[in-house]
């Protein structure tokens, strides 16, 4: 089994900062890409930011030059880290991670959602 665990939401004014965390473990052999996906109340789920095990990174548009996505391959750990917060970055975030086992099978792995609050 894998389980992939996020952290570090909460409550932000903005303009200011967040830095997510998020960890696979388990059953692993290798993480091949990571990433954030967040969801807005009433919408679909939509990319935030991919990291390849190689580190290339791709972004959305509406984050591009504010969120940075990283990883560290050694802990199997995503993270993002979100400057200059508005308040429509407002959401549940959900990181992923497509995972190959130890018993030889491939898939995606989603986290149970962290919330970003951004207010004044």
């Amino acid at each position: 089994q894998v389980q992939v665990v996020e952290s570090g939401g909460g409550l932000v004014q903005p303009g200011g900062s967040l830095r997510l965390s998020c960890a696979a473990s388990g059953s692993i052999f290798w993480v091949d890409a990571m990433g954030w996906y967040r969801q807005f109340p009433g919408k679909q789920r939509e990319l935030v930011a991919t990291i390849t095990s190689g580190g290339s990174a791709n972004y959305a548009d509406s984050v591009r030059g504010r969120f940075t996505i990283s990883r560290d391959n050694a802990k199997n750990t995503v993270y993002l880290q979100m400057n200059s917060l508005k308040p429509e970055d407002t959401a549940v975030y959900y990181c992923n991670a497509f995972v190959h086992t130890v018993v030889w099978s491939s898939g995606d792995y989603w986290g149970q959602g962290t919330q970003v609050t951004v207010s004044s």
